[in-house]
């Protein structure tokens, strides 16, 4: 929630209402937030190669940030993390602009 406050430019107080309570009304409002780790073009031919069991090489590289994007704006960034047997996203940075 720190980058809703920044991005707000209001600074909190000791006496100023929290982000949360400044969006109460909303906190329950479900929204989409996509994880990005990379996009690649392929020809109609590459795709019609594909078979199960096929890799397709991406640009990153292991351990780089993927992106974080909520309504079609990137917000973060994290890494990719397994978390028994699921994966998981632990928010590295949050993109927040000036």
């Amino acid at each position: 929630m720190r980058a809703l406050e920044a991005k707000g430019g209001a600074a909190e107080d000791e006496a100023g209402p929290t982000t949360l309570e400044q969006l109460g009304h909303l906190a329950d409002v479900r929204i989409d937030v996509e994880v990005e780790l990379d996009r690649k073009k392929m020809t109609i031919r590459e795709l019609l190669d594909l078979e199960a069991g096929a890799v397709i090489k991406m640009t990153r590289s292991a351990g780089e940030n993927i992106d974080i994007i909520i309504g079609g704006t990137l917000v973060g960034f994290g890494e990719i993390v397994v978390i028994e047997d699921a994966m998981g996203v632990r928010i590295t940075d949050f993109n927040v602009e000036e």
